[in-house]
C-alpha cells in the first residue's frame, strides 16, 4: 500500500526539515498545509513535496488537520507534526507495516513526548495511520483526535516528539474558552483537555471544577484515570489532602493501579513514618501493568521506585538490598547523579569493592 504522510506547520523553519528528512524514508507522498507562517516554512517544505496547501488558521486544529488528509491521495494517510523525529529503526517498521496493512483499518503507535539523556521516559499511544477510504476525521479544537474504530493495529514504531521552542502561552486555554463564550457545548474529551489546561496554567480550583464534572459523565478510561492523578496534585496544592487522597484510589475505580498513583501511594506512607507500607507500593509500581493506554511515565515503574526502595532499605539498615536496588537504578539511569552518589556511598559503607556492581 502507499502512504501519504500530512502535516500542518506554521513557523517551523527550525525543525521542519529534520522531520521531512525522516518522513522521506517510508512516505509515497508528503503533503504540508502551512496555516500562517512567516518565516522559511514554506520554502522548506517545498524542498520535499509539491503537495504544500495554505489553510486559514480558525483557532481549530481539527479543521487544518481534516484539510491536510482531503489533499492527500495515497491509500493510507499518516499525521506528523513538524517537531517530531523518528529514527532510523522505526522508518523501517513503518515502511514494514505499510506494506502489511491489508487485515486493518487504522495503526496505533507509541508517541515518546520526554526523554532523559536521549531515552524516552513519558511515552503515550496515538492514533497514527489509517486507510483514506475510511475517512477517518480529526475532532477537536485543541488536542485533536480521531476516535479509533474498526480493525485496529497496535505497532511498536516510536515517533519522537522533540520540540525546539515554546508554544503560544495560554493559546489552547484560549481557543476552549474562546469555543465556551461562543455556546458551543465542549465534548467529554474536550471537557478532559480543559481542566488538564486549567491545571497546567494552575488554576486549580477551577481544573478541580472541571475535571470532577469530567469524572461524572463518559470519556476514555486513560483521560478518566489521568483526572484523577490530575486532581490528586490540583487538591494537594489547594490543601484539599482527604479530597486529594479520594481523587487518587478513584483512579483504581476505572483500571489496576497504575505505576505513578502506586508511587505516589508509597510517598505518603514514607512520610509518615510507615516504611513497609511503602515498600508494598513502590513494589506494586515496579509490577503495574500500565496497559490501559495512559500517559506513562516509565521513571515511575522503575528508576523512581528503585531508588525510593534503596532509601527505604537504608534506613531499615539492610545495605545489601539498598544497593541492589540502587544498582538496578543505576541500570536504567547510569548517569544519574542521585545513583552515582549513592554508589559511591554504598562503596564506603560496605568497604567491599566486590559487592559493588561497578
Amino acid at each position: 500500500m502507499t502512504l501519504s504522510v500530512c502535516l500542518i506547520v506554521k513557523d517551523e523553519e527550525q525543525v521542519l526539515e529534520r522531520c521531512l528528512m525522516c518522513a522521506a524514508l517510508f512516505a509515497d507522498e508528503i503533503v504540508v498545509v502551512d496555516t500562517g507562517s512567516s518565516d522559511n516554512t514554506v520554502e522548506i517544505a517545498k524542498k520535499f513535496t509539491d503537495k504544500v496547501y495554505f489553510f486559514k488558521w480558525s483557532d481549530d486544529f481539527s479543521a487544518a488537520r481534516n484539510f491536510a488528509f482531503d489533499k492527500a491521495e495515497c491509500d493510507l494517510v499518516m499525521w506528523l507534526d513538524a517537531d517530531d523525529v523518528i529514527t532510523d529503526e522505526n522508518c523501517a517498521k513503518i515502511a514494514r507495516l505499510k506494506n502489511n496493512f491489508d487485515n486493518y483499518d487504522m495503526a496505533i503507535l507509541p508517541y515518546a513526548a520526554a526523554f532523559d539523556n536521549g531515552e524516552p521516559t513519558f511515552v503515550y499511544d496515538r492514533e497514527r495511520i489509517f486507510r483514506r477510504s475510511g475517512n477517518y476525521r480529526f475532532a477537536g479544537a485543541v488536542h485533536e483526535a480521531v476516535t479509533p474504530s474498526g480493525r485496529i493495529l497496535h505497532a511498536d514504531a516510536v515517533i519522537y516528539h522533540k520540540k525546539l521552542k515554546g508554544g503560544e502561552p495560554l493559546r489552547n486555554l484560549r481557543i476552549l474558552q474562546k469555543q465556551i463564550a461562543a455556546g458551543k457545548p465542549l465534548d467529554d474529551r474536550q471537557k478532559f483537555y480543559y481542566g488538564r489546561e486549567l491545571f497546567f496554567n494552575k488554576m486549580y480550583r477551577e481544573a478541580a471544577a472541571v475535571l470532577e464534572d469530567f469524572l461524572n459523565g463518559g470519556g476514555w478510561v486513560v483521560n478518566k484515570i489521568e483526572a484523577c492523578l490530575n486532581l490528586y496534585t490540583a487538591y494537594s496544592d489547594i490543601g484539599d489532602d482527604k479530597s486529594a487522597v479520594n481523587a487518587l484510589l478513584r483512579s483504581f475505580t476505572f483500571a489496576p493501579p497504575q505505576s505513578q498513583a502506586c508511587c505516589i501511594l508509597g510517598g505518603r506512607f514514607f512520610d509518615n513514618g510507615d516504611l513497609q507500607s511503602a515498600i508494598y507500593w513502590y513494589n506494586q509500581a515496579l509490577t503495574a501493568p500500565n496497559d490501559a493506554g495512559a500517559f506513562i511515565n516509565r521513571d515511575y515503574s522503575g528508576f523512581i521506585p528503585y531508588m525510593q526502595l534503596c532509601v527505604i532499605y537504608d534506613r531499615l539498615g539492610d545495605i545489601g538490598r539498598a544497593n541492589d536496588y540502587n544498582n538496578a537504578a543505576g541500570k536504567i539511569k547510569p548517569h544519574n547523579k542521585s545513583y552515582l552518589y549513592n554508589k559511591k556511598y554504598f562503596k564506603n559503607k560496605l568497604g567491599l569493592r566486590g559487592k559493588i556492581d561497578d
